[in-house]
C-alpha cells in the first residue's frame, strides 16, 4: 500500500494538548487513533493503519498522548491516565471542529484502556471505539483484571486482538466482553502478539481491520 502523506496536527493551547500526524480522506468522518504505553504515533501499526484507514474513505488522526509529548522514551506513570484521556477527548473535540461526519476512537493497548475509559465515562464523544490489544491484565496475572469500567462501556466497540497476546487470551477477552452493554466484537488475528503487526501479515493486517471496521460501523 502507498503511503499517504500525512499533515502534523498539532495544537497546545490547553492542559490536555494534542499532538500528532492526519491522514486526510474525502469522507466526513473520521478516526482518533493513538499508541500503546512503549509507543508513539510513529509505530508502524499506527502509520499502517491511518494510511489503509484513509485510502478507505476515512480521515485519521494518528496523535501522541501528553504523557508521550511530555517524555519521548518510558511507559506511563498511573497519575498519567486522566490526563491522557484528557488528551484523546480533546483530539476528538478538535476533529469534530474539522469534520461533519460521525466519530471514532481508537487505541493500542494502554491507549485503548484510556479511551475506552474515557468513551466509559463519556458515552456521547464518539459514535464508535476501537481498541487493538486490549491489555487485560498484566502478563502473568490473569487475576488482575481491568474491567471495572466495561459494564459502564455502551458505546458499539470492535475489539481487535491476537491469539499469542499475553495481555489477555482470546478465551479470556471472549468472557471479558460480555460484561460490555453495547454492541461488540472480538476479531482474533491468529499467531499475533501484543504487538499485532508481524512480518507474517504486515501486507494484510490493516486491511483486514479496516475491513471489519467498515462491516461492524456500518451496521451499528
Amino acid at each position: 500500500m502507498t503511503q499517504i502523506k500525512a499533515e502534523a496536527f498539532v495544537d497546545l493551547q490547553d492542559d490536555a494538548p494534542v499532538s500528532g500526524f492526519i491522514h486526510r480522506a474525502e469522507g466526513a468522518d473520521f478516526l482518533v487513533l493513538t499508541h500503546g504505553a512503549d509507543g508513539n504515533c510513529k509505530a508502524p501499526l499506527l502509520v499502517a493503519l491511518a494510511d489503509a484507514f484513509a485510502a478507505a474513505g476515512l480521515t485519521t488522526l494518528r496523535c501522541d498522548l501528553p504523557f508521550r509529548q511530555r517524555r519521548p522514551t518510558g511507559p506511563p506513570s498511573p497519575s498519567d491516565a486522566k490526563r491522557d484521556q484528557d488528551g484523546l477527548c480533546r483530539a476528538v473535540t478538535l476533529m469534530r471542529k474539522k469534520f461533519a461526519g460521525r466519530a471514532f476512537l481508537g487505541g493500542v493497548s494502554y491507549g485503548g484502556r484510556q479511551a475506552s475509559m474515557l468513551v466509559a465515562a463519556e458515552p456521547s464523544l464518539v459514535e464508535g471505539l476501537l481498541l487493538l490489544s486490549y491489555p487485560l491484565h498484566p502478563p502473568g496475572r490473569p487475576a488482575q483484571l481491568r474491567t471495572a469500567h466495561l459494564p459502564s462501556l455502551r458505546t458499539p466497540t470492535l475489539m481487535v486482538s491476537g491469539t499469542r497476546d499475553a495481555f489477555g487470551s482470546v478465551d479470556e477477552l471472549e468472557v471479558a466482553i460480555k460484561l460490555i452493554p453495547a454492541p461488540v466484537k472480538l476479531v482474533a488475528i491468529e499467531g499475533a502478539g501484543h504487538g499485532l503487526l508481524q512480518k507474517s501479515n504486515r501486507g494484510e493486517l490493516p486491511g483486514r481491520v479496516v475491513q471489519e471496521f467498515q462491516s461492524f460501523f456500518h451496521s451499528h
